[in-house]
C-alpha cells in the first residue's frame, strides 16, 4: 500500500460517536483500504461538505437487499459499516465532488438519528479486532496461505504484480491482511459484508480463504476475478 499508514490512524477520544452514514447499495469499505468516490446526489454533496468543515468523517454502510423502492428516503442499512475519513476532495464547477476515502474502523450502528439534514447520521461504537490466545501459532501459516491463494488470483499483469508486490512487502499483521484482501478482491457483496462484520480475526482470515479457495474452483467466477486491481472509482 502506498499510502502512509497514519492516514488509517484514528484517535477514539477525538470521535463523538456519531457518524455521517453514506449508504450504497454496491460498496463495502475496508479498514486499511482507500476508495475513491464521486459525489453528486444533493444529499450526499452536503455530507460531504459538513465532513470537511469538521472531522472529515464517514461512515460507509451497505443497503440491505430489498432498497429499491425507497432509495430516495431511508432504506435499512447492516449493522456493521466502516467508519472512513476523506483524505482528498476536489470540488467541480457544477457543485459535484471527487473524494478519496480512507477507511479506518469498524463500527457498529446502534441508532439512526431523527433526520434533521439532508444526509442521515447514526450513533455508532467502534469495533477492534480480536485476536483470540489459542489462534497464535497457527496465524502466520494462515497469513502464508492467504498471500499465497490472492497471488494466483490475480491475473499475470506487470502494474497489477508491482501494486501487489509494494502492497504485501510490509509487514502487515493478519487482520490488516485480510482487509485488504477482502477489498480488492471481486467477492459477493453478501460475503464482504460478513467479513467486515467479522471482528474475529482468526475467523475472518479462515472465511476468507475459504471464499478464495471456492472461487478459484469455478471457471466463471475465477474469469473476473481480479480484472480492476485495484478497484477504481464508485458513483453514488
Amino acid at each position: 500500500m502506498a499510502a502512509s499508514e497514519d492516514l488509517f490512524l484514528l484517535q477514539p477520544e477525538h470521535f463523538s460517536g456519531v457518524a455521517r452514514m453514506f449508504p450504497l447499495p454496491n460498496l463495502v469499505l475496508f479498514p486499511h483500504v482507500l476508495q475513491p468516490l464521486h459525489i453528486f446526489e444533493p444529499r450526499y454533496r452536503a455530507l460531504v461538505e459538513d465532513a470537511m468543515a469538521t472531522d472529515r468523517l464517514i461512515a460507509m454502510a451497505l443497503l440491505e437487499p430489498g432498497w429499491e423502492p425507497d432509495y430516495e428516503g431511508r432504506p435499512p442499512v447492516c449493522d456493521t459499516a466502516c467508519l472512513g475519513r476523506i483524505t482528498t476532495a476536489q470540488r467541480l464547477d457544477d457543485g459535484r465532488y471527487n473524494i478519496l476515502l480512507a477507511g479506518l474502523k469498524r463500527v457498529r450502528i446502534v441508532s439512526e438519528l431523527s433526520p434533521n439534514k439532508l444526509f442521515r447520521e447514526a450513533q455508532v461504537e467502534l469495533c477492534d479486532d480480536f485476536y483470540p490466545a489459542g489462534g497464535a501459532v497457527q496465524r502466520p501459516l494462515a497469513q502464508r496461505r492467504l498471500v499465497e491463494a490472492f497471488r494466483k488470483s490475480v491475473p499475470n499483469v506487470p502494474e497489477a504484480r508491482e501494486q501487489l508486490d509494494q502492497l504485501l512487502a510490509g509487514d502487515v499483521c493478519l487482520g490488516t491482511l485480510t482487509d485488504i484482501l477482502a477489498y480488492t478482491i471481486d467477492l459477493d457483496l453478501e460475503v464482504k459484508q460478513r467479513l467486515l462484520a467479522e471482528q474475529n480475526v482468526d475467523r475472518r482470515a479462515a472465511l476468507l480463504l475459504d471464499q478464495i479457495e471456492r472461487a478459484e474452483a469455478s471457471p466463471a467466477m475465477a474469469a473476473g476475478r481480479g480484472k480492476d486491481f485495484p478497484p477504481g472509482f464508485s458513483s453514488n
